[in-house]
């Protein structure tokens, strides 16, 4: 009968026994732990980082500085206007003045025995070179004989001519000096010649005929 009332005591009915004992032997342990911690930990303390308003320098500003206007405005030049005709005169001999050449170191004028100066360009001294007079007919004999083909490409040219002129000023003679590459230009170029009238050239105080090279110049207007 008695070892029929006999209870077995399991593991759990130990753990709940000795639970108690537990508990309280690590909670001293815990506490005993942390006060031995503060014991031995430095001591911390705070400190001021507060900021101070130092005192502020005023700065003296310089005077205004006042900006010139700006300069005014430059006029634009004159557009340049090309003429009509550009007839450029080569001058056989260089430009002689009396201050460099005297009168009694000049060359005789031509007389009746110096041979037909028309036979062939050739050297004819002057004081006073031939001046074009009727430069709109010129110009316009340039638009009537400027080759159309050769206009209508937009090419142009320029063709030297020597122009024998007499006293009176009128174009006896001329012919070809140098050519501008182009027959065409050639042909027109003598075609104006013989439309340019001239004043007379001097030798001192003489009339006298001249030998002239002259540039004949073909452009199309733009």
């Amino acid at each position: 009968m008695d070892e029929a009332k006999t209870v077995h005591e399991t593991a759990n009915d130990r753990f709940k026994r000795g639970f108690g004992d537990w508990f309280w032997g690590a909670l001293i342990l815990a506490t005993l732990l942390h006060a031995g911690l503060f014991l031995v930990s430095p001591t911390f303390g705070t400190e001021d980082y507060s900021f101070g308003n130092e005192e502020i320098e005023s700065i003296e500003l310089p005077d205004e500085i006042q900006i010139p206007p700006p300069p005014e405005a430059i006029q634009r030049p004159a557009t340049p206007v090309i003429a009509e005709a550009n007839i450029e005169e080569d001058i056989t001999i260089a430009p002689t003045t009396f201050d460099e050449n005297p009168i009694e170191n000049l060359p005789p004028p031509p007389g009746d025995d110096d041979g037909d100066l028309s036979a062939a360009p050739t050297f004819t001294p002057m004081t006073v070179r031939p001046q074009l007079r009727n430069q709109r007919e010129v110009a316009a004999a340039l638009m009537k004989h400027y080759p159309p083909l050769l206009r209508d490409a937009g090419v142009g040219g320029t063709v030297n001519v020597w122009f024998f002129i007499d006293e009176n000023g009128r174009v006896i003679k001329n012919q070809l000096n140098q050519t501008s590459g182009y027959d065409a230009f050639d042909q027109a170029a003598l075609n104006v010649a013989s439309v340019m009238q001239f004043t007379p050239a001097y030798n001192r105080d003489k009339k006298v005929p001249v030998w002239v090279a002259l540039d004949i110049t073909f452009e199309v207007q733009q």
